[in-house]
């Protein structure tokens, strides 16, 4: 750890992003790729397995038993209204539902016709929702999420009183990257310490050598530091809000351009 990043200022020609390839042919990705003609490859880390329908009811939960549902992603909606399909459950119209992002609550019309005040919308991120809560603190509100979790919802609730259940609906595990051992990248991209997770679940013995490595939030961050690894490349910064962003100051400052 004693390296300096500024010594690992080497040219980066290729970039593995641990997400899912973006759909959107707009992708800032792809205009990093054109502009300074690097290679940039997507695989996701992790995936997502569904809870089995015993495994919920051991759970115990009765889901019309509350009156507004948290959703924080599209996995989590997908998840939610499969078991409501298996569970023969139809969500009565009167149900609240509070959404993280905008992009959530339209995916969220794949399932239902939803009444507009019947929805509250965040910006992006869980705080957003907070004000949304106490504004209706008499809710009973149920969380569906994934084994692996933030806890900024739940203690929220929790510091302010608000009944919720929280419903484990998916598991997010590694995905199985074994194709990948003899391939190497400049710059390894990851988004959330479940990436970083299941680095070392393919990989234990990963040695990070002249691999940069680019994280996109503080937990994700605090990850990558707590395995001993060098973070060389942090995102959001004041003058990059995005991981795209940073990569590009980056990659000026290494390629010399």
């Amino acid at each position: 750890m004693a390296q300096s990043t500024k010594d690992r200022l080497n040219r980066v020609r290729s970039i593995l992003v641990s997400q899912p390839k973006p759909s959107d042919e707009r992708s800032p990705y792809f205009q990093l790729a054109e502009k300074y003609k690097i290679k940039i490859d997507f695989r996701p880390f992790i995936q997502v397995e569904p809870v089995s329908i015993k495994d919920f009811r051991k759970q115990k939960i009765e889901i019309l038993q509350h009156t507004a549902v948290i959703f924080t992603s599209r996995n989590a909606i997908d998840h939610f209204f499969g078991i409501c399909q298996e569970l023969k459950i139809e969500m009565p119209a009167d149900m609240k539902y509070f959404c993280i992002s905008e992009q959530t609550a339209h995916y969220l019309q794949k399932y239902i016709v939803i009444r507009k005040r019947k929805l509250f919308v965040g910006n992006r991120t869980a705080a957003d929702l907070f004000d949304f809560f106490k504004k209706h603190k008499s809710e009973k509100y149920l969380f569906p999420c994934s084994d692996i979790r933030k806890d900024d919802i739940p203690n929220f609730l929790t510091q302010n009183g608000i009944s919720f259940t929280e419903a484990i609906i998916y598991h997010t595990v590694a995905a199985d990257l074994s194709d990948l051992k003899d391939i190497k990248y400049d710059i390894l991209a990851f988004y959330s310490p479940s990436g970083i997770k299941s680095l070392f679940t393919n990989f234990p013995d990963f040695e990070q050598g002249k691999t940069r490595i680019a994280a996109f939030g503080p937990t994700t961050s605090q990850a990558v530091r707590e395995e001993g690894l060098i973070l060389d490349i942090e995102a959001p910064l004041p003058n990059a809000p995005s991981m795209t962003g940073a990569l590009e100051l980056y990659i000026k400052k290494a390629n010399k351009i």
